[in-house]
C-alpha cells in the first residue's frame, strides 16, 4: 500500500492508503478514533478522509463532538461498504482490551479476549 498524506492542515497525521494490487476500488472503511477523554469511537463510512474532518469539526457523532479533539488510530479497508458496516458492528461489541489488541496489531490475542468473564468464572 502506498500512503498519501492528507492535504488538510488540521490533519497532519492522517494518511489515505492506496493499494496498487487491489482489483476493486475501496468502497468502505471501518475506523476507530481515540477521543480526548480516552474513549474509543468505532464507525464505518465510504469516504474516510471526509468523515474524519467532520468528526474533528464537531460535525460527527454525538459521542465524538463532546470529546474533541479526536485522532484516527486504526482503520480497515473494504471493497464494499456493507462489509465495513458489518465489521463496525462486530468491533463495537468488543471490550476495550480486545479493541486495543486490534489497534496494536496483536491478532493472536483476539480469540483469548473474546472469552466472556462469566465463562471464566464457570470454569474455575
Amino acid at each position: 500500500m502506498n500512503p498519501r498524506k492528507s492535504s488538510h492542515p488540521n490533519n497532519k497525521n492522517f494518511y489515505i492508503y492506496e493499494n496498487a494490487n487491489m482489483k476493486q476500488k475501496i468502497q468502505g472503511w471501518m475506523y476507530i478514533l481515540l477521543c480526548a477523554d480516552g474513549s474509543y469511537y468505532t464507525g464505518s463510512i465510504n469516504d474516510l478522509e471526509r468523515r474524519i474532518l467532520q468528526h474533528q469539526a464537531g460535525e460527527g457523532s454525538n459521542h465524538t463532538k463532546k470529546r474533541l479533539p479526536v485522532k484516527l488510530i486504526y482503520f480497515e479497508e473494504y471493497e464494499r461498504i456493507d462489509l465495513a458496516f458489518y465489521r463496525e458492528k462486530q468491533v463495537q461489541g468488543w471490550s476495550r482490551k480486545k479493541k486495543e489488541a486490534l489497534i496494536n496489531g496483536h491478532p493472536k490475542l483476539l480469540p483469548q479476549l473474546a472469552i466472556a468473564y462469566r465463562d471464566l468464572l464457570s470454569e474455575g
